[in-house]
């Protein structure tokens, strides 16, 4: 069988990792792409290792983005975002990556999309998924993206150039509204299970944040305490189908099911001191809220930048399960450091009041980049 090359590049964006593809070099199409992007990773696979092809059995290791020319008068590039699930045959472009959104400006300068001069680049992306604008600000180095630098991020060993994020006006991504069902917190029926509360929140991923303490929980449990837990996952999955359907991201059951990616679904506490994955203790003092955050059926070892961002602008709205579980006092415009399994994340969220509405202006964060891998993807067929 003869296989099809396509140009590609392999990046890590943050805490993900995923290839990078030129739209020039795709079917017109975009309902074309998804088989193409399940051969190139190595989905579906009954093991969950997808060991033919470049995924890495986790979501976060199951990630392609496609860059190409403005659709936009004010963006430099455009952006589409493909989580590519690991056991099913799907591919969803629902979600935005905002680890693998670190990589998109570098790419869009190192390819010669976007023309810069200077030792400072400042590229719109134009993210499709969303259709909003994310400002990547990054360092040049002999005219392409600076790799070296002094920035660790929780999660990554070693350090890297940062990148800035600011993610312009990011409420409403998924369902056109910072809070879909007009409420701070709303009573979820589940069928056949106990009702709970919830906060439902959309700001650059439409996410479910739940207190921990209502799951039986501390907000400290482990990725894998938390997947072994076969009960308890199986309450969060019936729980994100009802604020699915509840947010409007779904018609019916079936498909709210389906859509295993949008929308995330986390669960919050009060600070306290916890061991990172590597060992690493942290101090309660050092964190504003813990947080743990599931989706497409794993948890996640170091939070999606979306749902971080989510739960930032959460933290900002009064009387949400978030702000509740929050460390009262501080800057309302600083920096929230969330207590994640990896370490401490530092992520911002500015909102406001608009014509008697809640409002984000924007959110940001900084991520390190590197390019790992440049040639040709091979697909079978």
């Amino acid at each position: 069988m003869k296989q099809r090359r396509i140009p590609a590049v392999f990046v890590r964006g943050g805490t993900s990792k995923g290839l990078m593809l030129h739209r020039r070099d795709l079917p017109a199409e975009q309902s074309a792409w998804a088989p193409l992007f399940l051969g190139a990773m190595g989905s579906p696979d009954a093991y969950g290792r997808q060991l033919d092809g470049m995924g890495g059995g986790l979501s976060s290791l199951s990630k392609v983005c496609v860059m190409g020319p403005p659709t936009r008068a004010d963006a430099d590039v455009d952006y589409t975002f493909a989580q590519v699930l690991i056991r099913q045959a799907h591919v969803d472009f629902q979600p935005l990556c905002g680890n693998m959104s670190s990589a998109v400006g570098p790419f869009a300068v190192d390819e010669g999309l976007v023309r810069t001069s200077g030792d400072q680049a400042s590229v719109r992306i134009h993210n499709t998924n969303t259709g909003k604008i994310i400002v990547s600000h990054f360092a040049l180095e002999d005219g392409t993206a600076a790799v070296d630098g002094d920035l660790e991020i929780p999660g990554v060993d070693g350090r890297g150039a940062p990148v800035r994020l600011d993610f312009l006006d990011p409420g409403g991504a998924s369902t056109g509204a910072l809070l879909p069902t007009g409420n701070v917190m709303d009573r979820l029926e589940i069928p056949g299970r106990e009702a709970i509360e919830a906060s439902l929140v959309d700001a650059s991923n439409a996410c479910v944040f739940l207190r921990a303490a209502d799951l039986g929980l501390t907000g400290k449990e482990t990725p894998a305490a938390i997947e072994e837990d076969t009960a308890l996952m199986a309450r969060l999955a019936a729980i994100r189908v009802a604020a699915s359907l509840r947010m409007g991201l779904a018609r019916d059951e079936a498909e709210a099911t389906a859509r295993t990616a949008v929308p995330f679904i986390g669960f919050v506490a009060p600070p306290a001191p916890f061991a990172t994955l590597s060992g690493t203790p942290v101090d309660g003092d050092e964190v504003d809220v813990m947080a743990r955050v599931i989706s497409n059926g794993q948890p996640h070892r170091a939070l999606p930048l979306g749902v971080s961002m989510c739960l930032a602008a959460a933290a900002r709205i009064e009387g949400s399960i978030v702000h509740q579980a929050c460390r009262r006092g501080g800057d309302a415009d600083g920096d929230l450091r969330l207590g994640m399994p990896s370490g401490v994340l530092k992520v911002a969220a500015q909102v406001t009041r608009r014509d008697g509405a809640l409002h984000v202006v924007r959110g940001g964060f900084y991520r390190t980049q590197r390019r790992l891998f440049e040639g040709n993807l091979l697909i079978r067929g």
